[in-house]
């Protein structure tokens, strides 16, 4: 199929909301908070998208590359980013540390939980992006609602989780941990009038459109994921609107309503 709409994967989460996302009906008061939604596709795609909804602080944690990820047999690595879409007035995103630190005391820092003062904590607002390749330690904060856009893979190391109930993974963490502070990568920004590139490569492009009318061709490797935001539209004979995601393959016309606001990630490192 050369479109397809994907189902939702509602998850709940400790840290998650009971406060969603217009396209998403809100838990009921005494049900589990929900954390994420996942598009799922068939298959193993490269990329998988998800919303994400946050009352509390995530873990402390950070994913290994594909490089690490191959050494303990696993398929994949995970870079990842983060569009904000909403953010409580002192909302907040750690990435990376302040400053450089050993392995040895990043770990001994994980154990007593002085890990999260060494985190290079930045406040964000909607429409804030941060790009996070693997090995970065990061920690997602309250009060977000964002979408993310990842390697389709779920290995996660965490570091510290606030005295949760639930496992750590130091030794691997550590092992594939970015030590010094974090360099956000150079994005080309606006390339044309209403479509922006906000990643480009190594694992995945992910631009930003305006509505109206554009034509895409993907490789016979590739696939695309259509994200809306706001507004609504069609691509090869499937309506979309946002809440929803669309998996498309090979040369497509996509049509959006005046207004709309989409995002569109794909595999590879080079712009369509």
């Amino acid at each position: 199929m050369p479109a397809t709409l994907l189902a939702t994967r509602r998850v709940e989460k400790p840290w998650g909301s009971h406060k969603l996302w217009p396209g998403f009906a809100d838990p009921q008061a005494d049900a589990r908070p929900v954390g994420e939604v996942w598009f799922e596709a068939a298959g193993e795609p490269d990329l998988l998208i998800k919303y994400l909804f946050t009352s509390e602080k995530l873990s402390v944690q950070n994913h290994p590359s594909d490089d690490e990820a191959h050494k303990r047999g696993l398929p994949r690595g995970k870079d990842e980013c983060w569009l904000i879409l909403a953010a409580e007035p002192d909302s907040t995103i750690a990435i990376g540390p302040k400053a450089p630190v050993t392995a040895d005391a990043l770990r001994t820092a994980a154990l007593d939980g002085s890990i999260v003062d060494l985190l290079d904590w930045k406040p964000v607002k909607a429409g804030d992006f941060f790009y996070s390749h693997s090995g970065v330690i990061h920690a997602i904060g309250a009060g977000l609602t964002l979408i993310e856009v990842q390697q389709n893979s779920d290995t996660t190391y965490r570091l510290y989780d606030y005295g949760r109930p639930r496992e750590l993974h130091l030794d691997d963490g550590v092992a594939v941990a970015e030590l010094v502070p974090y360099v956000a990568p150079s994005a080309p920004g606006e390339i044309a009038p209403g479509r922006s590139i906000l990643v480009e490569g190594p694992k995945f492009v992910l631009e930003r459109w305006d509505g109206g009318t554009r034509d895409i061709a993907l490789g016979a490797e590739q696939q695309g994921w259509l994200i809306p935001m706001v507004g609504a539209g069609s691509v090869g004979g499937v309506a979309f609107e946002a809440g929803q995601c669309v998996l498309v393959e090979g040369s497509e016309m996509i049509e959006a309503e005046a207004g709309s606001d989409l995002l569109f990630a794909y595999s590879g490192a080079a712009r369509l």
